[in-house]
């Protein structure tokens, strides 16, 4: 498979190891210096395009190569606002595309957890919910899109929990977001459920980036024959 790789910094650069270690050309790489490379005809050499550059940036990046009918693995977060409306060009388009606001294996499966346990405490007035998120400080956005995705989780399944917030909560419906920028911290999330008598805390945390780098490649071949909208539950088949 040729990989189109747009965003090669850090993890651009993991992605490209590890897709070559399972058998991959990466055969255009998008960067700042660069971007004039970034069009039709050199995307149309590529199989599927894997972008992870940033919330400024990751729209019209997702736009341009559907616009080349190119499949798309997309993992830039902070952009969500615009999410639906690549989503509706995918489909126009008869298209692929894949979003997920974190590639990690063991993340996607904490997701599965958190949301079990949202359920299960729903019931359970008396703990009060908080989430932490801890990254390194060259990170773009806060809250992180995995802490997100966690909330919104639990809003769902929670019926005292109705909107979250990126500060200290003001009143019982709210969850709290605290996001902490440290280095190094490749990532590192909680949710905390707390009463009076007792704690309940889920943790993940990622030791350095391979995870996530691995599964954006596992993503990319699960899409590269494939038209729709999908995520990481269809590629882990939770």
């Amino acid at each position: 498979m040729n990989i189109a790789l747009v965003g090669y910094g850090k993890m651009g650069k993991v992605i490209e190891q590890i897709a070559i270690e399972r058998g991959h050309a990466v055969n255009l790489k998008i960067d700042l210096h660069n971007i004039t490379d970034f069009n039709k005809e050199n995307l149309q050499k590529s199989d599927v395009a894997i972008e992870f550059t940033g919330p400024h940036s990751a729209y019209e990046n997702v736009m341009r190569c559907l616009e080349a009918d190119i499949r798309v693995v997309c993992g830039s977060t902070g952009w969500l606002d615009q999410l639906e409306k690549v989503k509706d060009y995918c489909t126009k388009r008869d298209g692929g595309f894949l979003y997920a606001s974190n590639f990690s294996i063991g993340v996607n499966i904490f997701f599965e957890l958190n949301r079990h346990l949202a359920k299960i405490m729903n019931r359970q007035a008396d703990y009060d919910i908080e989430l932490t998120e801890v990254h390194h400080t060259a990170k773009k956005d806060a809250p992180s899109g995995t802490a997100i995705t966690l909330a919104e989780q639990i809003i769902e399944n929670t019926d005292r929990k109705t909107s979250w917030v990126n500060h200290a909560a003001s009143g019982d419906h709210e969850l709290s977001i605290t996001s902490v920028r440290e280095d190094p911290a490749p990532g590192t999330h909680k949710v905390l459920y707390k009463s009076g008598v007792d704690d309940i805390e889920i943790i993940h945390t990622a030791h350095n980036r391979d995870g996530f780098a691995l599964g954006a490649v596992l993503a990319a071949e699960f899409l590269q024959d494939k038209k729709g909208i999908f995520t990481m539950k269809d590629v882990l088949a939770l």
